[in-house]
């Protein structure tokens, strides 16, 4: 199975050592093809189109789809957009802090699930349901 997770980048990193863990949870499933989102440090060496294209190319050759929303990103949305166009399977997690809130968008699609969750175990509870489905 590949997987492709997505989560903020330039939208704010803070979250990126449980982007880190999700992913690692997620590998037992299948391969991660984003797993550098995980990384504490991503490269920007690539061109803004060369990032579209690859993230695209690895869009297009996953089964499923995990996006972790907390963090509001333009290219996390975006992303789902095309993942929805495509008829992938996805799950949205976010988790309730500091007043954020999630888009309607996302929250009122009936193309995907988007749940919510407070620990990272409860997350991998989540994400394991999920595939399973």
């Amino acid at each position: 199975m590949n997987i492709y997770f997505s989560g903020s980048i330039r939208g704010g990193r803070q979250d990126a050592e449980l982007y880190k863990q999700l992913i690692e949870h997620l590998k037992q499933y299948g391969t991660v093809l984003t797993e550098h989102i995980g990384y504490e440090n991503i490269s920007h060496s690539k061109t803004d189109r060369e990032i579209h294209d690859e993230d695209m190319a690895w869009l297009r050759e996953s089964d499923i789809v995990i996006a972790e929303v907390t963090t509001p990103s333009l290219g996390v949305g975006y992303e789902i957009g095309r993942a929805v166009e495509m008829e992938k399977r996805i799950v949205c997690l976010y988790r309730n802090i500091d007043g954020s809130k999630v888009s309607a968008m996302l929250k009122g699609s009936p193309n995907f699930q988007c749940k919510s969750y407070q620990t990272i175990e409860e997350a991998k509870t989540i994400l394991s349901g999920f595939i399973s489905e």
